[in-house]
């Protein structure tokens, strides 16, 4: 029973992890056109106890991207120096979409993992009480 209780919780943190994911991806999509922003990532980690892995993961610190931002040439624009340039954003919509399908994608997979789980430790528990 305690396996499959490990796999509820493993499906669960990978799900929170994406959903985390996700978050960040929507967070880069809507302030593409945003001057100066910079791209967030949130690196997976997995968690570990008394120095054993536990099969779970949680998502680290976020990260800003540190590729430089783009010049923007726009001299009508509030922001632009006196060369007519300022600092745009360096999300990358098609990179954007690609991270959302695979959150998404690997979000659903978890979903699965843990509805197999909870529909084997169901049909124990109606195993066992007969």
């Amino acid at each position: 029973m305690s396996d499959l209780f490990q796999t509820l919780a493993a499906s669960a943190s990978g799900m929170r992890a994406q959903a985390a994911r996700l978050r960040h991806v929507s967070e880069n999509i809507a302030n593409a056109d945003t001057p100066g922003y910079r791209r967030k990532t949130a690196p997976f980690r997995q968690i570990v106890e008394a120095g054993r892995a536990t099969g779970l993961v949680e998502t680290g610190r976020v990260r800003l991207d540190q590729r430089d931002l783009p010049q923007v040439y726009d001299p009508g624009h509030p922001l632009a120096d006196k060369t007519g340039h300022y600092d745009g954003s360096n999300v990358d919509l098609v990179v954007e979409i690609a991270d959302a399908r695979e959150a998404q994608r690997s979000y659903e997979a978890n979903l699965r993992m843990f509805d197999q789980a909870r529909q084997m430790s169901t049909r124990l528990i109606e195993l066992l009480r007969r």
